[in-house]
């Protein structure tokens, strides 16, 4: 089994059923949930719901963004996700919606969380959405968020041992 693992597609691609799946067998796994609460969202509410049921009752939870002080710490598998909200939720701490040109302070982020992945001791998996495959965003914002994904996608995956692609819930190696 590889160290570094990406799961890579669109939405409702079965990327985090896939995720879940390479590591069922691990009883101590850390689920790390990077989405937030988004209190007061019943939609939120059940997809969260619905994540959590899948899961072992052994696995231990982490809802978080900060992943470099969990991929630089030794300790059980990782499973990390999203990096896509992991990403959204960077912007939003970064104040990068209301200024664009703090971009740049997201891109140290994706930096950091790429040596951290580069280097960790651990075991992981980790899954992310690929958007850069549909139209061109209308707004300024919006295509930002899709190219620093794209970056954070090919910097994480160039860094893994292996790359899954998950479309239709069928999973592809990518070489």
């Amino acid at each position: 089994m590889a160290d570094r693992i990406l799961v890579l597609g669109g939405a409702r691609s079965g990327k985090s059923i896939a995720a879940e799946r390479l590591l069922a067998d691990v009883p101590d796994v850390v689920y790390v949930a990077t989405g937030g609460d988004d209190s007061g969202s019943s939609e939120w509410a059940e997809r969260v719901a619905k994540h959590r049921a899948r899961r072992p009752a052994t696995w231990g939870l982490a809802e978080t963004i900060d992943l470099v002080p969990l991929l630089e710490s030794a300790g059980p598998p990782l499973l990390i996700d999203c990096l896509t909200l992991w990403l959204s939720r960077t912007m939003d701490r970064l104040h990068v919606w209301s200024d664009l040109s703090r971009a740049g302070e997201v891109e140290t982020h994706i930096t950091a969380l790429a040596e951290a992945w580069s280097a960790t001791p651990r075991h992981v998996v980790a899954v992310s959405n690929d958007v850069g495959s549909g139209i061109v965003p209308a707004d300024a914002g919006t295509r930002l968020f899709r190219d620093l994904m794209g970056r954070l996608n090919t910097t994480v995956s160039l860094a893994s041992d292996q790359v899954l692609w998950t479309i239709a819930g069928r999973i592809l190696p990518l070489t």
